[in-house]
């Protein structure tokens, strides 16, 4: 719960600051300028921004018959979740990892890469899948949407903003209060970077709660726990050619290592997320801990020397 209110608080966050840029703009007018463009690409985000990603990716829906397995795993999980049964798409990239898209549970769609299926066994495959059929349960495909769709606003507004002083502008058109073009200049700057932090803040909270409900559904937490072991391990040397726009929609930042981490990251630390799975302080107090990690590595790189053959 402490996860969804945070999420509410953000998103209202983010939608004050499109209405102050608007404001700042344009004044009452500006304002309403701003909640109307807010309002249309969240209306388009909506209905198909699933269908944008997922060519993107050059992502390929797979039947029952193709990938018999998969549909297995997914059937079981949605029978403990309640969820109908999403369509499957499969990503051809060899680096692993997974996403879910759709607007809602009756139109959803899980996509995982083919890299994710050549290396984990069906326990770690099952985790994968539950905590995408978690972000579906809990409407995350919606609300990373709409976030994704209102830091785009806030950034065009800013971009207006900028255009607005070079143009002599930036006084409201209802005789509001001036701001300077230094002013401006400063709103145009530091309003696209607390809109990507906000984004960024509801990805990480949402990752957390998908973890949790995902290990729900799955029946226990330790394939998921292996699985972002592994995610973790291979990410650095199997990189996967994405969008950054899109990158909060996987289960692990699919840039890591390109961009920065830590404040910038769309995801929470893979250690972290593992250790609430684990229900331990860190990593480094489970035993054997330090054993596990170095042998993921060690496989990872096996697994990298023989595709680079």
């Amino acid at each position: 719960m402490g996860n969804q209110i945070r999420t509410v608080i953000l998103l209202g966050i983010m939608t004050a600051l499109i209405l102050w840029i608007g404001q700042l703009l344009g004044g009452r007018q500006g304002m309403m300028i701003a909640l109307v463009l807010a309002a249309g690409m969240n209306f388009f985000s909506y209905w198909y921004s699933d269908k944008i990603v997922l060519a993107m990716y050059r992502a390929r829906e797979v039947t029952p018959r193709e990938s018999p397995e998969i549909y297995d795993i997914v059937r079981t999980l949605c029978r403990r979740a309640g969820l109908p049964l999403p369509k499957i798409f499969i990503i051809p990239q060899e680096a692993p990892n997974a996403f879910a898209t759709g607007r809602n549970p009756e139109h959803a769609v899980v996509a995982v890469t083919e890299g994710l299926l050549k290396l984990m066994n069906r326990e770690e495959v099952m985790g994968v899948l539950a905590h995408e059929l978690a972000h579906v349960q809990n409407r995350d495909i919606l609300i990373g949407s709409i976030a994704a769709t209102m830091a785009g606003a806030i950034m065009l507004l800013a971009s207006m903003a900028r255009w607005s002083v070079l143009l002599g502008g930036g006084r409201g058109n209802d005789g509001g209060n001036r701001m300077g073009g230094v002013g401006l200049i400063v709103m145009s700057i530091l309003a696209p970077m607390a809109a990507m932090l906000i984004q960024m803040a509801i990805s990480r909270s949402r990752e957390y709660l998908a973890d949790k409900t995902g290990a729900g559904f799955a029946g226990h937490s330790e394939g998921l726990a292996r699985a972002l072991e592994k995610l973790g391990a291979y990410s650095g040397r199997l990189p996967l050619e994405a969008n950054p726009s899109t990158a909060h929609m996987f289960i692990v930042n699919p840039l890591s290592g390109r961009n920065f981490t830590g404040l910038f990251s769309t995801h929470p630390p893979l250690a972290e997320r593992i250790a609430r799975l684990r229900g331990v302080k860190s990593m480094s107090t489970k035993t054997g801990s330090g054993r596990g990690s170095d042998r993921m590595e060690t496989e990872a790189k096996n697994t990298w020397d023989r595709l680079s053959r």
